[in-house]
């Protein structure tokens, strides 16, 4: 592997330590600056050149997308935290909108994730946005399989999760609704189609 130059004068010892020490930086300037970061920021700050960068995230896409996933933990454990104990499909999916989207304004890389920044056709239902979605989704204390929802199912829930909330954050309304009437507008147009079947037996379509 050529040497590399820059890296704060500390190159990474494999590809795998690089592509690390890149997302941590990205992750490191989306939360100082809003998200408004560029290939070249995130370069400058490393000491390397965007050529480097993009040897490891050949588009700016795939490095935000990665960015943003690494640094949800936090947020995704504060998420479960307050959906803790509601069992109900429809009542855990509905507060999990409206928390996800009140908690954009400091957790950067949401934005990120819910606008589809940074990327083309994939956008929000992109791979990486499914596994985070998979991920929240499966943190409920909701018994999915009893609500007739099998791993296809989920896939199409989460989906159409993402793609609420990505609606409500490009679009909030004019003027955006507060926290009480975006709840009763979710329990009358999310509510019923997340509804509990409460039976295996009949399973969700699939999308």
């Amino acid at each position: 592997m050529a040497r590399r130059r820059g890296w704060g004068g500390t190159p990474p010892e494999s590809d795998e330590e690089a592509a690390r020490r890149i997302v941590a930086t990205a992750v490191e300037l989306i939360s100082s600056t809003d998200g408004e970061v560029t290939i070249a920021d995130v370069a400058n700050s490393l000491g390397v050149i965007r050529q480097t960068v993009y040897r490891y995230f050949p588009t700016a896409e795939g490095l935000f997308r990665a960015a943003a996933i690494a640094s949800v933990g936090a947020f995704l454990d504060r998420l479960t935290d307050h959906v803790h104990g509601i069992e109900d499909p429809a009542e855990a999916v509905i507060e999990a909108v409206i928390y996800t989207l009140g908690d954009v304004p400091r957790t950067p890389q949401l934005a990120i994730m819910l606008s589809g920044a940074h990327s083309h056709a994939e956008g929000v239902a992109s791979d990486e946005a499914i596994i985070f979605g998979m991920t929240m989704i499966r943190r409920f204390d909701v018994d999915w399989e009893y609500h007739g929802y099998d791993e296809q199912g989920l896939h199409g829930l989460v989906e159409h999760q993402l793609r609420i909330m990505q609606s409500f954050f490009i679009s909030p309304g004019n003027p955006p609704r507060n926290e009480h009437d975006l709840r009763r507008y979710l329990q009358r147009w999310l509510g019923p189609v997340v509804a509990p079947r409460h039976t295996a037996t009949h399973p969700i379509p699939h999308a």
